[in-house]
């Protein structure tokens, strides 16, 4: 969680005004980190952020009002599973149990002119990029 200053994100679109902007929303989707807050803070401005790098892991996120006088608002919001240190396993994808004849089929099964059509760079990739996450499952 951290204040961030580009005011001319529509995270609900992806989409930014500035180049500053668009390099970083660029970096959180490299990156597969979504943001989860979903409330404007300031002047319809999302400037304070919360980002994860694993779905269902931040939920019940509220805006809790401005503590005194300053014009951030405060965010609560949960960790929804424990990590514990001592017992915490990595997740890796072993590639050599991979079924890619699998992935490949899942992967041709959609219908991609019709999935990313209308559709510019950006939108497109995370279109493609959501595909690619479930065919992982």
């Amino acid at each position: 969680m951290e204040d961030f200053s580009h005011p001319d994100i529509c995270w609900r679109d992806n989409t930014a005004g500035h180049k500053q902007s668009r390099k970083f929303l660029e970096c959180s989707d490299d990156n597969f980190l979504p943001q989860v807050l979903r409330e404007p803070m300031r002047r319809s401005a999302m400037l304070d952020l919360v980002l994860t790098n694993k779905k269902g892991l931040v939920g019940n996120v509220k805006l809790k009002g401005s503590l005194g006088c300053s014009d951030h608002e405060m965010v609560e919001f949960k960790i929804l599973r424990a990590v514990r240190r001592a017992h915490s396993k990595l997740t890796t994808l072993d590639f050599r149990r991979a079924d890619f004849g699998l992935f490949r089929d899942l992967l041709g099964r959609v219908p991609w002119d019709k999935a990313l059509e209308g559709r510019g760079p950006q939108e497109s990739w995370l279109v493609f990029k959501d595909h690619l996450l479930q065919a992982q499952e």
